[in-house]
């Protein structure tokens, strides 16, 4: 599969821009690459921003989606090596794109990790263990308030995007974290106020899985707090990424 397949880039990369640093940014289950076109447009002057467009949604629709988050990782990490500018490599990843961001680092060293509304990869998701059909999938994403209710309430899109849907859920539910090598790169926690996923007790675990440093972050907000905070997460990152993350 080429690396064009799974990246998406929205905006120029700075000037000058010999070896910009890469931020590659992962979604939330049943999400986009589109998600991070705010977060794009305010690191732009920092970074070459990259989203990763999984299979079985928008321009890959045709395209099975990968309900294994181990498989899931694998096929991203080979698309991601060819695509590497050489520069250093950062890693965003949301919710279930966190647990994606924290299985790609594992297999490619970044320089940084940045990991968002998730529990820590020992932890699992609890919340996703007991959801087994379409109906506790469609209330668990009204509960996270992070989808068009207009497009759950839609019988013909939610036949189109149902299939990507399942395979992620599962991909969660599913998941089990191994022990091995773990990251060496500081990792940034980052978790909304009012987010039942990620009370402290869950996310301070993510200190177990890097032998860098780990530093906590919580915005207001629910679960999808990057939506109304991107301007305080993108400043975080553009004093990182600003730096050249050796």
């Amino acid at each position: 599969m080429s690396p064009k397949s799974w990246l998406r880039g929205f905006h120029t990369a700075p000037e000058p821009a010999s070896r910009p640093v890469q931020l590659v940014c992962f979604p939330h289950a049943g999400g986009s690459a589109g998600y991070f076109v705010p977060l794009s447009a305010q690191l732009s002057g920092v970074s070459q921003v990259l989203a990763v467009q999984y299979p079985g949604r928008q321009d890959r629709w045709r395209e099975p989606a990968v309900d294994n988050l181990d498989e899931l990782a694998e096929q991203i990490v080979a698309a991601l090596r060819p695509a590497r500018n050489g520069g250093p490599l950062a890693l965003f990843g949301h919710s279930m794109g966190a647990l994606v961001a924290y299985e790609v680092a594992r297999r490619l060293a970044p320089a940084r990790l940045y990991v968002s509304g998730c529990p820590a990869p020992s932890r699992g998701v609890e919340a996703t263990k007991g959801i087994k059909d379409d109906a506790g999938l469609l209330a668990d994403l009204r509960r996270l308030n992070g989808t068009d209710a207009g497009l759950l309430a839609d019988p013909e899109m939610l036949e189109l995007i149902l299939p990507a849907l399942r395979a992620d859920y599962h991909a969660v539910r599913t998941y089990q974290w191994q022990p091995g090598s773990e990251p060496r790169c500081p990792v940034r926690v980052l978790t909304g106020s009012h987010d039942t996923r990620t009370p402290p007790h869950v996310v301070a675990d993510w200190r177990r899985h890097t032998t860098g440093e780990c530093h906590f972050h919580e915005y207001e907000g629910g679960h999808f707090y990057l939506t109304e905070q991107t301007g305080r997460v993108a400043d975080l990152l553009a004093a990182d990424l600003a730096q050249g993350v050796h």
